[in-house]
């Protein structure tokens, strides 16, 4: 694991944070500890990071409260570490855009199977550099797939406009629009779905595929109450029409 990735531990509690941040420096990771979502953000200001471990359960600024606030902003990937947090807050963050969740108090071996899985989902860091042209120029030299209302950036692993303004995606969301790129008119089954993304550990999460898919769809579909882009074929999956057909 290369030392160059950088996790940030986000717990109000000094002990839980400083035992997960040591046993990722044990592993090679470049660890910052935060204690709540201020300096979570200082910490993001100030270099970037490759994942956030996120404790929902804080007394200032609650867990959903900053994913929602780091997703609107950024696609960095996030892991919930929950312990209090009821069932319907751990939909809540998958619907927010987390990418994982772990039961509070951990098993550091298994929180760590869940970062390497996120990390290799979410793939090497997203480009940064401005965007100079508008998608359909672009289109002669990247590769680029029109998803309805936006356009997928395969190179630089974003989501655009017509404008050429970029939206966050978080990892799992683009290796969901990745393969359905891949496979355009075919339906692809959940577990199919699963399989082709590389998300080998998330088999318990079947219900955060199509909460994904809706987020998706929020920001693709011209009415996303009326999904044509990508449509749900009952007893089967999903099926990605490129032009937003119905054949």
């Amino acid at each position: 694991m290369s030392q160059s990735q950088h996790i940030i531990i986000v717990d109000d509690e000094a002990p839980a944070r400083e035992m997960v941040g040591d046993y990722l420096k044990m592993h090679g990771f470049t660890v910052t500890l935060c204690d709540g979502g201020k300096s979570l953000r200082s910490a993001i200001e100030t270099g970037p990071a490759d994942l956030v471990v996120l404790d929902l359960n804080m007394p200032e600024e609650d867990g959903l409260s900053i994913i929602r606030d780091l997703k609107g902003r950024t696609n960095i990937p996030v892991i919930m570490l929950t312990a209090t947090a009821s069932p319907i807050d751990r939909v809540v963050g998958l619907e927010l855009g987390a990418d994982d969740y772990v039961a509070k108090p951990c098993e550091l071996r298994e929180l760590m199977a869940r970062i390497r899985s996120v990390l290799r989902r979410s793939g090497p860091a997203k480009a940064a550099a401005a965007v100079t042209e508008t998608a359909p120029a672009q289109a002669k030299n990247a590769q680029l797939v029109r998803f309805g209302t936006k356009w997928l950036d395969l190179d630089a692993q974003a989501l655009r406009d017509d404008e050429g303004n970029e939206h966050p995606l978080t990892a799992s969301e683009y290796g969901l629009l990745k393969v359905f790129a891949a496979n355009p008119k075919r339906v692809l089954s959940r577990e199919r779905l699963l399989e082709l993304a590389n998300a080998r550990d998330a088999e318990a999460f079947d219900r955060a595929v199509d909460l994904r898919i809706m987020r998706i769809r929020r920001k693709i579909e011209p009415d996303p109450t009326k999904p044509a882009v990508i449509r749900t074929i009952r007893g089967g999956g999903y099926l990605f029409s490129p032009a937003g057909d119905k054949a």
